[in-house]
């Protein structure tokens, strides 16, 4: 298939979803608190973690309809154990990504205004966005956003390298009992929540409508551009922490705009002070397209579930998520008075032990007799969800039962 910019549609809607505290927090950290050695833990998990996310789109396309009706099909256990699972999260991921963003806000328009304010000024206005529905007009500048930031993030690395006095060591580690809850929360949002598999076919859904030949062979291509973009990006945001942080006196902060201020300062020691507003603008506009993203996604896939759960329809029910969620996450905001990296672990590490549960069922339901057998997984794409459901299995118990890791 030719490349063609029109035919990428959810695809960068997925990667502007997840390029976002996964790769501009945690990718850099990594970098930074490890150097080059983690790259195995973004390898493996990107790996093992993509046929699940690919089973969205592709179920979507295959049948014409969501994830969500396919769960319904599976059983009403399954949905109402989404509904559980999502309600539980999605309150800690809009925070987080709604936290960073109004750390980046402070950054270029200055701390006069406090975090907990941002993050309402933040919410309203993506409040008001939605509701209006000029959500299209973001949507439109997702490809522009995308592609800038890999731009440049690329040239900061290329140039990080050309300052780098001596060559970096590749050496991979794993870490010790007490660093490995890091590990659990960096593969937790590495790159994204297996849950935004279940968006990305409401997203496919939606582009269908307005692209008739929006089909199952272009949807995959689109998927697999947005995906190897996140893990081009994960690698250059590891990159960066490890080229110009690691092993050096500098530890990235707590608070969100004190670490936001040190996030583009690594590109502006790179690229040089003329990029400071550049790089500002394009970190801050990816984070707002992504708590932007969430707000709509979230409240739109619980609206579908309580529509598919309950016989008696709920009056407006997208509306009533959405200020659900943005009620909860400004309560949990002023609770933590934006305790920044405690609010990104709690919310990857309980996207990380929720992961088996969307593999399994993904995998399930892509692999019935809900979905038409030409576009079943092939042999390959059956044993990487083996080996991908045993991983995240395996990980999830290692971390609930290793002793003196913090929980």
């Amino acid at each position: 298939m030719t490349f063609n910019l029109k035919k990428i549609g959810p695809g960068l809607l997925f990667a502007g979803a997840a390029i976002g505290v996964s790769h501009l927090v945690q990718s850099t950290r990594a970098g930074a608190d490890f150097g080059f050695g983690l790259i195995w833990a973004l390898l493996v998990v990107n790996i093992f973690k993509y046929p699940f996310f690919q089973f969205g789109p592709r179920y979507a396309m295959a049948t014409g309809e969501t994830l969500l009706d396919g769960y319904r099909k599976l059983g009403k256990g399954v949905l109402i154990a989404y509904f559980v699972l999502t309600f539980a999260t999605m309150f800690t991921i809009q925070t987080a990504v709604t936290v960073v963003t109004a750390g980046l806000a402070t950054s270029i328009f200055g701390d006069f205004i406090s975090i907990e304010i941002w993050t309402v000024i933040i919410l309203s206005i993506c409040f008001s966005i939605l509701i209006i529905g000029k959500y299209n007009f973001l949507d439109k500048l997702m490809k522009f956003i995308i592609i800038t930031l890999t731009i440049s993030t690329v040239v900061a690395v290329f140039l990080a390298f050309q300052n780098s006095n001596e060559p970096p060591s590749l050496t991979q580690v794993f870490p010790n009992a007490l660093e490995f809850g890091f590990l659990i929360a960096f593969m937790g949002w590495m790159p994204a929540p297996l849950d935004i598999s279940v968006w990305h076919s409401l997203w496919a859904i939606e582009k269908q409508k307005n692209d008739k030949k929006y089909t199952v062979k272009s949807t995959l291509f689109d998927f697999n551009v947005g995906y190897f973009t996140t893990v081009i990006l994960g690698l250059g945001f590891l990159s960066l922490g490890a080229l110009v942080m690691f092993e050096s006196d500098e530890v990235f902060s707590g608070k969100a705009g004190e670490f936001s201020n040190q996030l583009i300062s690594i590109y502006t020691n790179s690229l040089g002070d003329w990029s400071y507003i550049l790089i500002a603008i394009a970190a801050f506009t990816t984070m707002f397209s992504t708590t932007l993203t969430t707000l709509d996604a979230s409240p739109r896939a619980m609206a579908k579930t309580t529509e598919l759960l309950f016989s008696t329809p709920i009056k407006r029910p997208y509306l009533l998520w959405i200020l659900i969620l943005i009620l909860g996450t400004i309560l949990i905001v002023f609770c933590f008075k934006s305790d920044m990296i405690l609010l990104i672990k709690i919310a990857t590490v309980l996207s990380f032990l929720t992961a088996p549960f969307y593999a399994i069922i993904n995998y399930k339901l892509i692999s019935s007799q809900h979905t038409p057998k030409q576009w079943r997984p092939s042999t390959t794409l059956h044993i990487l969800s083996w080996l991908g459901i045993l991983f995240l299995i395996g990980f999830s118990i290692w971390y609930l039962t290793i002793p003196n890791t913090p929980n």
